[in-house]
């Protein structure tokens, strides 16, 4: 799933990134799906609803998008590199992978 003008990153450097304050990280999970489980501390920012210039400013950390399984978050990068912005990262495996290393999502 790897594309030139995004970095995929893994869901460890996301989480250590999420723990030092170095990532913001935006899930374009619809809400549905982020009631039902999320990772503590992402911002929701829908992609049926996705408008680049809506984003939050990141003020200084590096914004990296999530999903699913890393389909939707790659389609939001692009996005938002075709905007003019430089957001270039989403993390690889979206929710599934962060499940299946074994860190703690929440419901709500």
């Amino acid at each position: 799933m790897s594309d030139p003008a995004v970095e995929d990153l893994t869901v460890e450097q996301v989480k250590a990134g999420l723990e030092d304050g170095s990532i913001l990280l935006v899930d374009v999970r619809e809400p549905n799906e982020l009631a039902a489980e999320r990772i503590p501390g992402a911002i929701d920012f829908p992609l049926s609803t996705f408008d680049p210039a809506a984003l939050p400013d990141p003020e200084g950390k590096r914004l990296v998008f999530t999903c699913r399984s890393g389909r939707r978050s790659l389609t939001a990068s692009k996005a938002a590199q075709a905007a003019g912005l430089q957001y270039d990262a989403h993390m690889a495996g979206g929710i599934l992978a962060w499940k299946a290393a074994g860190f703690d999502t929440e419901t709500g």
